[in-house]
């Protein structure tokens, strides 16, 4: 029963949002914002330019919000446009290189400390991923999109695409030998 309740008031924050009811608003932001904020740390390292970017996303999704059809969930609209104004501003800031030579000799971190499920250490090694490989992993791995997807996302041919996430995971996995935590290693020693 609760789940319908929460459904239903978030229909009519919503509703009142639409009209532009700045506490509807402000409850909107407030409950969905540490989650999106998240979603574009994914993508930006800086946290204070991923929160320049969520407040971005979120004037986006006010101005866009009598396009939302309710075929789906509130959330998941929210985080598309996220995910595509985090890969925006990259694009903007010209960071993002697609480039099948890029050299491996990415900084290492020196986190020997901390275990495989922490999540900071986690997003570290995303982190250290060339921001082209990070894309396509996160789009991939972590949003769900499928190739030919992230190419129409990326404007990058669907072997780029698949090229790219091969790369990383290669790259993820050399980082996690390279600490002597291979998730092979970590699983045969339970």
């Amino acid at each position: 029963m609760k789940i319908v309740s929460l459904h239903a008031n978030e229909k009519l924050l919503i509703k009142k949002a639409i009209v532009g009811n700045p506490q509807a608003q402000k409850l909107l932001y407030e409950k969905h914002a540490p989650k999106m904020l998240s979603v574009c740390r994914q993508y930006i390292k800086d946290l204070q330019f991923a929160e320049d970017v969520m407040v971005g996303g979120f004037v986006k999704v006010f101005r866009s919000l009598d396009t939302f059809q309710h075929k789906g969930s509130f959330e998941g609209w929210i985080r598309q446009i996220m995910v595509r104004e985090s890969i925006s501003y990259l694009r903007k800031r010209q960071f993002v290189v697609y480039d099948d030579e890029l050299c491996e000799s990415q900084s290492k971190e020196n986190d020997t400390g901390t275990s495989l499920l922490d999540v900071e250490y986690v997003q570290g090694l995303i982190d250290g991923l060339p921001e082209g490989y990070k894309m396509v992993f996160l789009l991939y791995a972590i949003e769900g999109y499928k190739h030919h997807e992230i190419a129409g996302i990326l404007q990058i041919s669907e072997g780029t695409s698949k090229s790219q996430l091969f790369k990383a995971r290669k790259m993820l996995q050399e980082n996690l030998t390279l600490k002597g935590m291979s998730p092979r290693a970590e699983s045969r020693g339970k």
